[in-house]
């Protein structure tokens, strides 16, 4: 069972001090471009870093999940281009969008994928279509390996993970300024 917290308790709790080293997009505020990427926000689930997995061992877990109604609207966080679209055992059925040397990565989406063109109800995104930031590209399900619905969404910068709570911290502190 999903427990509801406030939505000042839980974006505190994501957005608590931390380190704002997340790379060039925010030194000129340019952060303020980016969009939460779920509509119907009902909490964060897991957090970025290490976790006890379903094995019961600590295990990397690269991303922040952030609860929602089954089917709620997901929008883009950064406009980009969709470079992958994949289901898996893990992550289920996702989105990676390269937005330059950004990847952001959207797992457990309801739809389905066929070939390179994944679909949900009338939404029908494909590998190389351009997006922009707050299009909706996709809707929360429980594909992959989840207990329930939620985004896991996950953001590399050349390579390396970043904590998207540390992301979603400088958009907020730059819409500020």
């Amino acid at each position: 069972m999903l427990r509801r917290r406030p939505l000042a308790l839980m974006l505190a709790l994501a957005l608590a001090p931390l380190p704002l080293a997340v790379a060039p997009a925010g030194a000129n505020g340019g952060w303020s471009r980016g969009v939460f990427p779920v509509t119907a926000f009902l909490g964060y689930t897991s957090h970025y870093g290490t976790r006890i997995g379903p094995g019961g061992s600590a295990q990397p877990h690269n991303g922040l999940d952030i609860a929602a109604p089954m089917g709620s609207p997901i929008r883009n966080w950064w406009s980009g281009v969709v470079s992958d679209v994949f289901s898996d055992g893990a992550c289920g059925t996702g989105l990676i969008i390269r937005s330059g040397d950004y990847e952001h990565i959207y797992c457990h989406l309801s739809g389905t994928v066929n070939g390179s063109w994944y679909r949900s109800g009338p939404l029908a995104i494909h590998q190389g279509q351009r997006v922009r930031a707050g299009e909706v590209i996709a809707h929360v399900g429980m594909s992959g390996r989840t207990t329930g619905p939620h985004l896991h969404w996950g953001i590399r910068y050349r390579g390396e993970w970043l904590n998207p709570g540390v992301i979603l911290k400088a958009m907020v502190l730059s819409r500020r300024r």
